[in-house]
């Protein structure tokens, strides 16, 4: 039986993990579950079932057609507040667990180059100090480039827990390994996520007349501000139709500011390069 001593993870336990190993040796105890893990294998929910596959078979593209590998439940009392984002980048829901993972997606969302989301998007299985492990990670993004990148998100507070970090570690050795970028995401700048959720907000395609952001582009000129900007377009249409068009601009990134400051009618704007 191999039990995570040798292989892809082996830099990982020499490094990190190798007093465990040594002890697990030493004992001669075996994986766990009596299981035999020669590379860690992923888990995929698709329209036809449960796929089982070595992670060197599974590309992002399949990722990306799978389904969540768990969905959202709602039970009296529990500590957690899961839900469901309306995404613009896939033009559908994405789950989350927590109001932590909530925050990162309108940060993804508003990334120009990420064209793929998926939350809760597999089980990954590995041996890890001779013990299987599995865990599934918050996100999967896919950029334009056909970069991925894996995403957990942990408060910091969480990551001074050493289980948890090491039940972290472990995945990103895997990924990385995969030529996937990995990413243990604690939150952002207050100011900018508090911009960026409100920005979310005019998200949604189909809310504005046709042509209206393009008039209100067409409108703009060198060192406007929200306001001198909504002022200008406000003598052709309604003046909280111009705005949401100012601002849905903001998010599409035709226009944009200084997101990291307090955004109001003052911030200068700028078009997009």
């Amino acid at each position: 039986m191999h039990c995570g001593g040798s292989g892809l993870l082996a830099p990982y336990l020499s490094d990190i993990d190798g007093e465990l190993v040594a002890q697990k040796r030493a004992s001669g105890s075996a994986c766990a579950d009596g299981e035999d893990l020669p590379e860690p294998v992923v888990l995929l929910r698709t329209a036809e079932g449960e796929v089982e596959r070595p992670i060197r078979n599974v590309t992002a593209a399949q990722v990306m057609a799978a389904v969540p590998w768990r969905t959202v439940r709602s039970v009296r009392g529990q500590p957690h507040f899961p839900g469901w984002y309306w995404s613009a980048t896939t033009g559908g829901h994405v789950v989350y667990e927590s109001r932590l993972e909530l925050a990162r997606l309108p940060v993804a969302d508003f990334d120009t180059q990420v064209v793929g989301i998926a939350a809760q998007p597999f089980l990954l299985r590995a041996t890890v100090g001779g013990r299987v492990r599995r865990h599934v990670p918050d996100l999967l993004l896919v950029h334009a480039d056909g970069a991925a990148r894996l995403v957990n998100v942990k408060p910091v507070s969480r990551l001074e827990d050493p289980v948890v970090a090491e039940a972290l570690r472990w995945p990103g050795v895997v990924a990385r390994s995969h030529g996937w970028a990995y990413e243990i995401w604690s939150g952002t700048e207050a100011v900018y996520l508090a911009n960026l959720r409100f920005l979310a907000g005019y998200r949604r395609p189909g809310l504005l007349p046709d042509g209206l952001t393009d008039a209100v582009v067409a409108a703009f000129r060198p060192g406007d501000t929200i306001g001198s900007l909504v002022g200008r377009a406000t003598r052709e249409s309604p003046a909280g139709q111009v705005k949401a068009a100012a601002l849905t601009l903001l998010w599409q990134r035709r226009l944009s500011t200084d997101l990291h400051r307090r955004l109001g009618d003052d911030s200068t704007l700028e078009t997009a390069l």
